[in-house]
């Protein structure tokens, strides 16, 4: 995976991926955008912020987006296998499904078991270990049971999907001054990226956010190249072992710089998102935290576009998100 250069995404690629995405049977929505102004939200800024509500998506995710071009070029009748803390998870068990694939899910120990659940619930199966582990035993998988491995952000088809989001952002707001979007392993962040500065919006400022335990796209900028850590977050979906190589190169290329939240950042916006009739699970909320919080540079008047990544968050979990 590591050969694929960043000049192999390009707007025709990304939107040939885009009209593979939309006829995917897998049944991915153009999700609404709307502006800030529209819903009770607290924002202290003067400009025209728009929501991308990738939580209202399909499988609670914007992670469908790139399952449905992997599956479309993939061949029939594989036994795939992923690793991932939940919501690519549950896109990839849905395409299994769908697809009447065969497929297993490998799971970090601190993802929550609800997502262990809803997976298996779709005739897939899940294997925990932990966090340090989770490579290894999908090179077992791939070895010794011989199974596609299909991965869940360093993969050219998984990141021209993502970038149908990027695609459909300016579709709404065809010049955006800022875009803000989580990061995890990067996958999202790179589609996005890529679709918005292919598309010729030279000065649009894209910023990435990522949880301070699990800064590895941050590290990855300062000594430019991949680097992996022990990642911890209560964003589980921001928190791999790693920085993809191939969303690396792109982020890059293309993004202006990582910005770092602390988990209790993360945490509070659950709660704020929630009772604006918001349902956001922590790695959905971090582009959000990172404007309410002004970590984010000269907004003022800006056109600025902040994407709520997933809202996959269970009743049980909720409450340990306490009003402020």
């Amino acid at each position: 995976m590591g050969e694929v250069s960043a000049d192999a995404v390009t707007l025709n690629l990304l939107r040939e991926a885009r009209e593979t995405v939309r006829s995917s049977p897998m049944g991915v929505i153009s999700t609404p955008m709307i502006p800030w102004c529209q819903t009770t939200l607290p924002l202290d800024i003067q400009g025209n912020v728009h929501i991308k509500l990738e939580n209202m998506q399909r499988t609670g995710s914007f992670k469908i987006r790139g399952v449905a071009n992997q599956f479309a070029r993939r061949p029939r009748g594989g036994h795939f296998v992923t690793m991932s803390a939940g919501n690519y998870g549950k896109s990839f068990a849905y395409a299994v499904k769908l697809y009447g694939e065969k497929g297993k899910v490998v799971m970090p120990e601190s993802a929550p078991v609800s997502r262990s659940v809803l997976i298996q619930s779709f005739g897939v199966e899940v294997e925990r270990v932990p966090t340090s582990s989770l490579m290894d035993v999908v090179n077992r998988c791939v070895q010794e049971d011989n199974m596609t491995f299909l991965h869940s952000y360093d993969d050219l088809d998984l990141i021209a999907g993502h970038a149908s989001l990027g695609l459909e952002v300016l579709e709404v707001m065809p010049e955006p001054d800022v875009v803000v979007v989580c990061c995890g392993g990067g996958g999202l962040l790179a589609g996005v990226a890529a679709a918005i500065k292919l598309s010729g919006c030279d000065k649009t400022r894209i910023y990435g956010v990522e949880p301070e335990g699990a800064c590895t796209m941050y590290k990855s900028f300062i000594e430019e190249k991949p680097v992996g850590m022990d990642s911890k977050s209560v964003a589980s979906g921001l928190a791999p072992p790693s920085a993809g190589a191939l969303p690396f190169k792109l982020c890059q290329r293309y993004v202006e710089s990582i910005i770092l939240l602390s988990d209790e950042e993360i945490k509070s916006a659950v709660p704020i998102l929630y009772k604006a009739g918001l349902v956001v699970e922590p790695s959905g909320c971090a582009a959000f935290a990172a404007i309410v919080g002004k970590k984010i540079p000269d907004l003022e008047g800006k056109k600025v576009v902040c994407i709520l990544s997933g809202g996959n968050i269970g009743k049980d979990e909720l409450a340990n998100f306490p009003d402020e």
